[in-house]
């Protein structure tokens, strides 16, 4: 028999109903890798077409570190990222745009090369996943949105609890940005992910819907949040249940949590999570344990350890998409799939409690 056709719109939401997707790993993990240094960051030696050519030979600052100048000084190493964790499995890529907003850019002073690198990287993972693209196994690029290093919930100043090094306006003009050029990139789902505070991640979900509203197109959208401590709750204060109860607002395709913890000390927040979200999709990806700086990746877990976790989770009933974030890899992301193939998805129905929606 053969599979149902589906637009690019439909396909993702279709196949969430229908088995467990896989998300995939860490961008930052895998670049380490590469060992480049302050030369590299700059593009010098690469003669790719797609380079930045002599561009940033001169520049003033050191943008080592700046992993997404590297979408445009080094193409050929994203790249190869990409279509490593597509040759593992993975059905969503996320961009290399965690720090691309003109806020984060501000540390290296290239704010204003943001919008550059959000197109560029899109382009990227377009190009990846298309070139992996099956009738069977289509592939989609997440437009990935970081939330950035200033906080609109917390005083940077212990001495004044009032203070703050950015404002609301500032991060949805920011944001703004970021998803106008994600989705003019090619990105088919908009991933707002590791959130550690709920009005930056609001910020962000209104610059969406400004988006949204103004271009008359819309996309699915991914809301992760980040569980910083046993506490279960993320930075700014909130729990698990609170945090959803301040974004449902924006009808999410999935919601899910990312970073900070492994699985192991993840569960109960995602148990949480899937019970109050009763009628949406549940994402989970999990650092690789706990930090090991002698680990080959600088993680504790290895790829049978993180896979075997999270095939507890989906034979608990409890996701819809999986993946990985620090410390993970292609060979995690393999794993994962071979681990969830064979468990079904987690069964939409309806929230629990205050949250059910009025008939």
């Amino acid at each position: 028999m053969n599979a149902p056709t589906y637009t690019r719109a439909q396909a993702l939401p279709a196949i969430l109903s229908q088995r467990i997707a896989i998300l995939d790993g860490a961008m930052g993990t895998m670049i380490q890798r590469f060992k480049l240094g302050e030369a590299q960051y700059r593009g010098e030696g690469y003669n790719g077409p797609d380079g930045a050519g002599e561009r940033f030979k001169d520049f003033p600052r050191d943008v080592k570190g700046n992993n997404e100048l590297l979408s445009l000084t080094r193409p050929d190493v994203i790249r190869d990222i990409h279509e490593s964790y597509l040759a593992a499995g993975a059905d969503l890529i996320e961009t290399n745009t965690f720090g691309a907003t003109t806020i984060a850019q501000e540390d290296y002073g290239m704010a204003d090369l943001a919008r550059e690198m959000n197109l560029a990287s899109a382009r990227l993972a377009r190009a990846a996943c298309d070139k992996f693209s099956t009738p069977d196994k289509p592939r989609f690029v997440a437009g990935a949105l970081g939330p950035t290093p200033k906080t609109a919930s917390i005083s940077p100043d212990v001495n004044d609890a009032g203070a703050r090094n950015v404002t609301f306006e500032q991060l949805r003009a920011a944001y703004y940005e970021q998803t106008e050029a994600l989705v003019e990139g090619g990105a088919d789902v908009l991933l707002v992910e590791t959130i550690f505070d709920t009005l930056n991640a609001k910020a962000a979900l209104f610059a969406i819907d400004e988006y949204f509203e103004k271009s008359g197109e819309r996309l699915p959208v991914i809301i992760s949040g980040t569980v910083t401590d046993a506490s279960g709750r993320i930075l700014s204060g909130q729990t698990v249940t609170a945090f959803w109860a301040s974004v449902r607002h924006i009808q999410p395709l999935a919601v899910g949590l990312n970073c900070a913890l492994g699985a192991t000390l993840m569960r109960p927040y995602i148990q949480e999570l899937a019970k109050v979200a009763g009628d949406t999709f549940i994402s989970c990806y999990p650092n690789a344990g706990l930090p090991n700086p002698m680990s080959d990746t600088g993680f504790d877990e290895t790829p049978d350890v993180t896979s075997r976790l999270l095939r507890e989770f989906a034979a608990e009933g409890l996701v819809n998409i999986v993946g990985g974030c620090c410390g993970t890899t292609p060979q995690h992301i393999g794993a994962i799939h071979e681990a969830v193939a064979s468990q079904a998805p987690r069964t939409l129905g309806r929230a629990a409690g205050f949250y059910r929606e009025a008939a």
